[in-house]
């Protein structure tokens, strides 16, 4: 690959990329809205760390069909064939009244429990962002043309679609039908729409309208129902998965007024109630799973100043006025991540051994922040993890399409 820069104002882009960029639409594309945490350098430091492992994988899901919820169904599900429908994680039939409501057991992961509709919205949100990625990269048809029949399976086709709601999310046996917390499951689709974004944005995606439609919809579900509000206003990472999604899928839907919400629900709620002083997570710190916890509300947060932030309103420079801020919980978390041994505080319950991966705050800080040292961790670390507990933890896979 020729990696001779050319400058664009502030963006450093190959000759190769410049001149597959320059026309038609991918000139429109870049001048539209995606602006992150631009320093210099940042588009061509992935291009060239990830390059490979996004087109291997790419290749791979062009002969992957799309799977959507009705192609598996539990009969403990109260909605039809066209609802999501997910159990709670850390729920368990009671010893002492078999057969009667289930009892929670924090951070211990319930198996026998129905999976099968958060597995296929985990497998879209590996394989459209990995085929966008590779569309960027090389402007072939085949790869947004894949793309573009996932979308369509998922939010477009009568016959394949899910219901944009999330009523039956997160339900407990013998408790209750669905719950506010269920809607981290769609966290899954932040990387979706902002994929779906830079592919409409470009006249790449077909059915661009429907898409769009979809998380309209789905958005103003989230905003005005019990379970969706119930959601926004959880005091931990549901919370602030809450907001990442709504930010992601304003800027998709083109919804200003959601947008510049984000950015004060960032401002005025998350960083003050979520981030110490020094740094750490209390809230996260809280849980059986405090190590993985603190890493995945660490990446939320910084996705959400990577996706919501504009030139006017830079979220990464936020503080309050007693020190909390992304810059500060970086600080305190990056030692942690660069050598696990040195963690203070209890171990996980679960999968200890199985986590840091390579986490997209290390690299969005990093630019941010002017931080060789966290690139540097960031890139030593595993890009693809195949636990499927760590796969759930880890939202934004391809971040080359968060540093344009």
């Amino acid at each position: 690959m020729n990696f001779r820069l050319i400058r664009r104002g502030k963006t450093i882009v190959s000759r190769r990329e410049f001149c597959a960029w320059s026309g038609g639409a991918g000139a429109s594309l870049l001048t539209r809205t995606l602006w992150g945490a631009s320093a210099k350098g940042g588009y061509q430091l992935v291009v060239s760390t990830d390059r490979e492992r996004i087109m291997r994988a790419a290749d791979n899901y062009l002969s992957a069909p799309p799977v959507t919820v009705t192609a598996s169904h539990s009969d403990r599900s109260p909605g039809g064939p066209h609802d999501f429908y997910s159990e709670g994680d850390y729920w368990w039939p009671d010893p002492k009244n078999p057969g009667g409501p289930y009892i929670r057991h924090d951070g211990e992961s319930n198996p026998a429990n129905f999976n099968g509709h958060r597995e296929a919205m985990v497998r879209l949100s590996l394989i459209v962002p990995a085929l966008t990625a590779a569309w960027l990269l090389t402007r072939q048809k085949k790869y947004s043309d894949h793309a573009d029949r996932h979308l369509s399976a998922w939010f477009v086709d009568p016959a394949t679609k899910m219901n944009p709601n999330l009523e039956h999310a997160q339900a407990i046996f013998g408790v209750n039908k669905g719950r506010g917390v269920g809607i981290i499951d769609t966290l899954h689709l932040v990387e979706v729409a902002r994929a779906a974004t830079l592919l409409s944005n470009a006249s790449a995606l077909k059915t661009s309208g429907e898409v769009r439609r979809w998380f309209s919809e789905y958005l103003g579900w989230m905003r005005t129902s019990k379970n969706g509000q119930e959601e926004r206003d959880a005091n931990n990472n549901h919370g602030t998965c809450w907001v990442l999604q709504a930010a992601e899928f304003a800027r998709f839907t083109g919804n200003g007024e959601v947008a510049q919400w984000c950015r004060d629900r960032f401002r005025t709620t998350l960083v003050p109630n979520q981030i110490a002083p020094n740094g750490s997570l209390p809230l996260e710190l809280a849980r059986t799973k405090p190590y993985s916890y603190s890493l995945f509300d660490m990446d939320v947060l910084c996705c959400l100043a990577q996706s919501a932030s504009t030139p006017q309103e830079n979220l990464w420079a936020f503080a309050t006025p007693d020190g909390r801020s992304l810059r500060k919980m970086m600080e305190f978390m990056v030692p942690f991540i660069d050598d696990k041994s040195k963690w203070p505080f209890a171990r996980d319950v679960e999968h200890w051994d199985d986590f840091p991966v390579r986490n997209p705050a290390l690299l969005f800080a990093g630019l941010a922040y002017d931080q060789p040292g966290y690139l540097t961790v960031w890139k030593r670390l595993n890009p693809d993890p195949t636990v499927p507990e760590v796969i759930r933890n880890f939202p934004v896979r391809q971040p080359i399409l968060w540093v344009l």
